[in-house]
């Protein structure tokens, strides 16, 4: 049984029809990023905030998980897998994947401004202004803003450091601190990039351009084979 882990971004979740976080329609084209995705642009205007984190929860709870998501759960058939994503919209759980790091927070989960900071299950629900925890406090998206400290960073660094096979999926590599952990694999790891197109592919990883709903299978397949 290897040790498998799947880096992804948002573009496999692009290929499920979810626009990227830049991409987006809407209320991202009409604000400054630092009015939507930061703790500035909370305290300035929640509304907005809200809306904008609604309207993404809501598009991809109706998303459905594509080929790529549907094989790298299959993995875990016969391989120790760990998927660490960028990603917040829950689609490698809802496609069967167990062990899901995700750095930047989920949409799917709502928690408090206050000290415990406890996590409240959404779903496809809003978050509403007046909306409170059991602290007292405001409800908003549990998502990692600009300016607030990416999650699971350590763990996912020793996760890769310890991988025999690494995948990444869908991501640029140029949002950090995420990008960095490609450079924890060791020299002897089996290492797959891939993406539609890339600027600069890191050392000792084969790059496999093309969609991912195309190329991660025929990768799963092929480690599943061995």
């Amino acid at each position: 049984m290897a040790r498998v882990v799947i880096l992804s971004g948002s573009g496999l979740s692009a290929e499920s029809g979810l626009p990227t976080f830049r991409d987006s329609a809407g209320l991202w084209n009409q604000y400054d990023w630092r009015d939507l995705a930061s703790p500035e642009g909370w305290r300035k205007h929640p509304e907005v905030v809200l809306t904008f984190y609604n309207e993404r929860r809501a598009k991809a709870w109706s998303a459905q998980p594509n080929a790529a998501h549907l094989a790298i759960a299959s993995l875990e058939q016969q391989h120790d897998v760990v998927v660490v994503t960028q990603n917040v919209d829950g689609l490698h759980e809802r496609a069967g994947s167990t062990r899901v790091l995700h750095l930047h927070g989920e949409l799917a989960f709502a928690r408090g401004t206050g000290r415990s900071r406890r996590r409240h299950r959404l779903d496809a629900a809003p978050i509403v202004l007046g909306q409170l925890c059991e602290e007292g406090t405001q409800l908003r998206p549990d998502i990692v803003w600009f300016g607030e400290e990416t999650r699971f960073m350590d763990e996912a660094r020793e996760h890769v450091a310890a991988a025999d096979k690494v995948l990444i999926v869908g991501t640029s590599l140029s949002v950090y601190p995420a990008a960095s952990l490609v450079d924890a694999a060791q020299p002897m790891a089996e290492k797959v990039l891939n993406s539609l197109e890339m600027e600069s592919v890191p050392d000792d990883y084969e790059f496999l351009a093309g969609p991912a709903t195309a190329v991660v299978p025929r990768v799963v397949a092929g480690w599943l084979s061995r």
